[in-house]
């Protein structure tokens, strides 16, 4: 084969130029990148996007500068602090200082009323005296309350009352009165006009203690009796009370025991079997005039007793001895009940005992 010069010249020379032209195209387009970087980092691209700013120039109005980089940086770190902290706001619930007006409804009792109003249901005994009488059991649907703010008794101010009597009667500090923002007492001035009604933080009373008038038994020559009748019955041996007078849960559906109240009201719907705690007689099986409804005593020797209010029905009758366990009632709401559940009491030589200790 015949080697031509000329032609490997011509080829040679075509393709180097190929090269320079790709050479010098890519050095322009790098040096069209880099001018672009270059302006828009000295300020054109903000002109170009705002031509306004470039009208106002030509008028030689006064030009506000873009801040530089560090300036920038402080400028952003200021106006994101409100979201770079983790702010939170803690809303206290407003205090309440006025008297609330509660209308009982059923289900309700004086100790669940009191939790939801977070104050202690002799509060609420000291605050209606003229409607509940000292008496949780007085409790009834429709029944309108006055619930204090905090514990303590709402009080309406009388003719010749003072700051120190009223104090002094309810065991309560002068100055928590003064001070009380619901009383609105002018305190360069403090004068309480009669039938006002005032609020005294942390204020008691003296409580009627009912046992003095609930159903209760008294033995005497070999019999078991009541005082609320029913005659006397033969004194047969019994057991103190033990048991849980229902096969419910232990759970209290209203009132739990306390110096106001004198058993606990276990958690029963209607017609549940009401179980004699012990065995004993049966003293009493009626009505009480107390507000138990229909109610059951049973005496079980050696000074122990218990009661049983708000019966639907009884099954047993007075003088009828019992075994410990036996269905003796069916559970209901009768008296002054706001709703079906079963009043349970113990008692040991008449002093009413908390039915959490004795039985189980």
């Amino acid at each position: 084969m015949k080697f031509d010069l000329k032609k490997y010249i011509q080829s040679f020379t075509t393709n180097r130029f190929s090269l320079i032209s790709w050479g010098v195209t890519i050095v322009v387009v790098i040096a069209l990148l880099g001018t672009t970087l270059w302006w828009a980092q000295s300020g054109g691209a903000a002109s170009a996007a705002h031509p306004e700013s470039t009208a106002s120039a030509n008028q030689s109005q006064p030009v506000v500068n873009l801040p530089t980089s560090g300036q920038a940086q402080n400028i952003a770190a200021i106006s994101s602090i409100g979201r770079q902290l983790n702010l939170k706001t803690d809303i206290s619930q407003q205090a309440s200082y006025q008297i609330t007006t509660y209308q009982v409804m059923k289900g309700d009792s004086v100790f669940a009323i009191a939790k939801q109003f977070n104050i202690k249901p002799e509060s609420i005994l000291y605050s209606n005296k003229n409607t509940l009488h000292d008496n949780p059991q007085n409790l009834t649907p429709g029944m309108t309350l006055e619930i204090p703010p905090v514990d303590g008794l709402i009080y309406t101010w009388k003719d010749g009352d003072t700051i120190d009597s009223v104090a002094k009667e309810f065991k309560a500090k002068p100055e928590d009165i003064l001070n009380w923002p619901g009383n609105d007492i002018d305190l360069t001035n403090p004068q309480i006009k009669p039938g006002t009604v005032i609020m005294i933080p942390g204020g008691q009373r003296e409580l009627i203690s009912w046992l003095e008038f609930v159903p209760t038994y008294q033995r005497g020559n070999g019999t078991a009796t009541s005082e609320l009748g029913g005659g006397s019955c033969p004194n047969l041996a019994g057991s103190p009370p033990y048991l849980w007078p229902t096969n419910g849960p232990h759970t209290i559906s209203g009132n739990d025991f306390s110096p106001t109240h004198l058993g606990i009201d276990i958690t029963a719907f209607e017609g549940t079997p009401v179980l004699a705690s012990g065995a004993g007689v049966v003293v009493y099986a009626g009505w009480s005039q107390y507000g138990y409804g229909n109610v059951i005593e049973i005496d079980h020797g050696g000074g122990w007793a218990t009661v049983y209010a708000h019966l639907s029905q009884f099954n047993v009758k007075v003088c009828d001895y019992v075994s410990a366990g036996q269905v003796i009632a069916l559970s209901g709401s009768t008296g002054n009940s706001t709703g079906p559940h079963l009043h349970f009491e113990v008692r040991k030589n008449g002093t009413a005992v908390d039915p959490w200790q004795i039985v189980s």
